[in-house]
């Protein structure tokens, strides 16, 4: 289901719609605001729904703006994935999330109160992939 929802985007350009309407909030804004913005956004939707659902909605528009702001698409790609799999916040975000919940170690609001701790060190995780990290492996971040 998740795959056919990125592939219409897609092929209906919906997905270059939205992306027209997303650039007009990121074409003042350094790239990395675009990159962080987008791994964030994903970071919040996995929450919510599923994560491959979250890569399927998000990435078609995410890779057509990229270029208008030179960014590689490979760095929005990676970026996405690393909060794809992370959700810190909800309970339903994940089975092993779940999974500890049912330990009654620990409440609802607890779990959210450090899945923000740990959202936040994620982001800077990310931001540190894309600043050092992957340029040191040769990685191009941004498009010549």
């Amino acid at each position: 289901g998740a795959m056919s929802i990125g592939f219409c985007l897609w092929q209906t350009k919906a997905a270059e719609w939205l992306a027209v309407n997303w650039l007009q909030l990121f074409t003042d804004a350094p790239a990395v605001v675009f990159i962080l913005g987008m791994a964030f956004f994903v970071m919040i939707m996995t929450n919510f729904i599923m994560n491959v659902a979250a890569i399927a909605i998000s990435l078609p528009v995410a890779l057509v703006v990229a270029p208008y702001l030179g960014v590689a698409g490979e760095v929005i790609f990676f970026s996405a994935l690393m909060t794809a799999g992370m959700p810190f916040l909800l309970l339903i975000g994940a089975a092993p999330n779940a999974i500890a919940y049912n330990s009654k170690q620990f409440t609802t609001g607890e779990f959210f109160k450090f899945g923000i701790a740990a959202s936040i060190m994620l982001m800077v995780v990310v931001w540190l992939a894309v600043a050092f990290l992957w340029p040191l492996m040769g990685m191009p971040v941004f498009l010549k």
